[in-house]
């Protein structure tokens, strides 16, 4: 395949044609990131593919958003091999960054398919150092007396002191007649 120029013109149509063709290309690229050694993923990457992968997670069809991120992760694999053995940062992470796939991987963390949330976790977590969000305990609400109820307070300021509200805009009620 890339001995006889195929890549070229595959990346060519997952850019730019029309969708069908479009998916028909992104299964071709992640069969060959899936199949490929470092070199020929690398090569891949030299002609182009991350950014239209990247642009494939935004589609509103959960097979091709799922054979993209499969891409990515395998091109990210590459980079991570590179990267622990030069002990440089993984460049493979920095292109899909560039490319806006950090940001999107990072918003199909939303998305309603399980397995595309689920891999998005790992991806962010194994590549890009994002941890899981820990909750955060003075926002979990407390047990009231009893524990058959949830007991709610104010957020307290920096201070110490109780947070309260003032909607009357500091006029004791009445609106503030418009000025001259």
């Amino acid at each position: 395949v890339i001995d006889n120029n195929i890549i070229p013109p595959l990346v060519q149509l997952l850019t730019n044609a029309e969708f069908d063709i479009r998916k028909e290309a992104a299964w071709a690229i992640s069969n060959a990131t899936s199949g490929g050694n470092a070199q020929q993923i690398k090569f891949l990457v030299q002609q182009g593919c991350i950014r239209p992968l990247c642009d494939l997670l935004t589609v509103n069809d959960a097979k091709i958003v799922t054979i993209a991120l499969e891409g990515l992760e395998n091109i990210l694999k590459v980079g991570d091999e590179d990267s622990k053995a030069t002990g440089a940062h993984n460049q493979m992470a920095t292109y899909i960054a560039e490319a806006e796939g950090l940001t999107k991987i990072e918003e199909l963390q939303q998305h309603s398919n399980n397995d595309i949330y689920e891999k998005c976790i790992k991806i962010l977590e194994t590549y890009f150092g994002v941890e899981d969000e820990e909750e955060m305990p003075e926002l979990a609400p407390q047990m009231a007396e009893g524990g058959e109820q949830f007991a709610f307070s104010a957020p307290t300021a920096m201070d110490g002191q109780q947070q309260t509200f003032d909607f009357s805009g500091g006029a004791g009620g009445a609106p503030a007649a418009p000025g001259p």
